[in-house]
């Protein structure tokens, strides 16, 4: 994969549930070590395009294109495989395990067929500290009792030892306070900065603004806008999202603010 290849692209991606159109003809690129936030009112298909994305359904038509090379993904293993972790609301935590066996849950450590648990241990407090997550006290500390922002960082983390090279991250800020939205914002900043390529899907714009490079913006299943964060305001992202337009322009108008 050369430096000018996404990380991903999606080409013509449709997705059908009998006569429904969830998603139709979606080309997007997803770069490696970028923030790209995908916006778009309730219904617009965000949900749709990751379950797409991360293997839980397949395409109705359309190619995928990941580091290169054309795939597709059967089941969420096969993409978490191939380097795509998807961070979804519930976070999929065991509430009553540590931090330590949370993260390795299912890649445990083992030596002389017995449990390393300094190793884990290490492994886990270098990923934490790798990712300036510093609000945890200690790693052995039941994950339930951890706040959401946390959690949030908790899940990112695990991601991150898995050696995932695409986090998707599903409303990553929803119902957190103002503490625990920077705490997970900075983890997001953190993964573009080690040439992690990032997917956020959050109604937030104040959020969405914080951290993305690009933004791409979805309407009744279409993609219609997609470019720098930096050709976008609030005001005119709101617009895309609730009309399909531009603002102050005709429907049927250029859909991308990419030369």
């Amino acid at each position: 994969m050369n430096d000018a290849e996404p990380l991903l692209r999606l080409r013509g991606i449709g997705k059908s549930f009998g006569p429904v159109r969830a998603l139709t003809d979606i080309n997007l690129d997803i770069p490696a070590g970028q923030v790209t936030a995908l916006v778009g009112d309730n219904g617009a298909g965000k949900s749709t395009m990751i379950k797409t994305i991360s293997g839980i359904w397949e395409p109705s038509h359309g190619d995928m294109v990941w580091q290169g090379k054309p795939v597709r993904f059967h089941s969420p293993k096969e993409a978490t495989d191939a380097g795509i972790a998807t961070v979804y609301q519930d976070l999929a935590l065991c509430d009553n395990l540590d931090i330590v066996q949370n993260m390795l849950l299912g890649h445990e450590l083992r030596r002389h067929g017995l449990l390393d648990e300094i190793t884990m241990e290490q492994t886990a407090k270098k990923t934490l500290a790798d990712l300036r997550v510093t609000t945890v006290r200690n790693i052995r500390q039941p994950v339930g009792s951890l706040s959401g922002g946390q959690r949030q960082a908790i899940a990112v983390a695990k991601a991150v030892m898995l050696e995932a090279k695409l986090v998707i991250m599903d409303e990553p800020t929803a119902a957190l306070g103002v503490s625990q939205t920077a705490l997970v914002l900075d983890t997001i900043k953190q993964l573009s900065s080690r040439g992690i390529a990032v997917l956020v899907i959050s109604h937030n714009l104040t959020d969405v603004f914080a951290v993305a490079d690009r933004i791409a913006v979805l309407y009744l299943g279409r993609l219609v806008s997609v470019g720098p964060a930096s050709d976008y305001t609030t005001n005119s992202a709101v617009h895309w999202m609730t009309t399909g337009t531009a603002p102050g322009a005709r429907a049927g108008e250029p859909q991308s603010t990419e030369g």
